[in-house]
């Protein structure tokens, strides 16, 4: 029988953000097309979910499509927009078992009518739900995020709604897509590339970074718990000293 790890429930991240790399270079690895690598990440995408949902990580973001990856071939991104939809449609039910509620960020406009009319349903389905948030960052990028939030205080600030003054973290924070999301914790990325890809690029301003070589359709339980106890070790100061924390 496999044993679980523990974990002080005052060292996990209450917010994890994974940026989910290396779908095509698994395929290319295995001489597969492209697709058939994102079709195996999604069974990843429900282990993760489900192990996350098991342990008590309150909030967990995935990358999943980033306002970049329009620029791919056309038959990819098509094929891709198939999948959200097939996937969906498939693990409603996983969230609804795990109680777990659905959000995406990102300009979710810009999807095909079906992907987006399938994605406010599950939404809508599971919003009652409470032992988990799970985000999807679908067509989304941090610098588009942060542009679309520096219009919209300047809006308030022309029309006298809110004075520059007043402007601050909170005010930003109450901008952004993910105003009712806490900072991220820890951001995980696979693959081995060690870059942030224009994601969460305010949010993580103190986040934990764990990079690993494993491509993301190999990522399984054993590797999110890898991680998790990594950043049980990882002492998060914001700034202070390690004598102040020991206070």
């Amino acid at each position: 029988m496999e044993s679980k790890p523990q974990f002080h429930p005052d060292k996990l991240p209450k917010h994890l953000a994974i940026i989910m790399d290396g779908n095509g270079r698994w395929a290319k690895q295995k001489g597969m097309l492209r697709i058939i690598g994102h079709e195996n990440g999604t069974k990843s995408v429900r282990t993760t979910v489900e192990a996350c949902a098991e342990i008590g990580i309150e909030h967990l973001t995935l990358y999943a499509f980033s306002t970049e990856n329009w620029n791919r071939p056309k038959t990819e991104v098509n094929t891709l927009m198939k999948l959200l939809v097939k996937s969906l449609k498939k693990e409603i039910k996983t969230l609804q078992d795990n109680n777990i509620k659905l959000m995406a960020i990102g300009n979710i406009n810009e999807l095909p009518k079906n992907a987006h009319k399938e994605l406010l349903e599950v939404i809508d389905k599971t919003k009652s739900n409470t032992h988990m948030i799970l985000t999807l960052a679908l067509s989304y990028g941090s610098r588009e995020e942060l542009i679309n939030a520096v219009k919209a205080i300047s809006s308030n600030v022309k029309n006298n709604i809110i004075s520059i003054d007043s402007i601050d973290e909170s005010i930003i924070n109450n901008h952004l897509y993910t105003q009712n999301l806490p900072d991220v914790d820890l951001l995980i990325r696979t693959s081995g590339e060690q870059r942030i890809s224009n994601f969460l690029l305010w949010q993580i301003a103190y986040a934990e970074l764990y990079f690993t070589d494993i491509l993301w359709p190999d990522f399984q339980k054993e590797d999110l718990h890898k991680a998790l106890k990594c950043y049980e070790q990882r002492e998060r100061r914001f700034g202070k000293t390690s004598e102040q924390l020991s206070k």
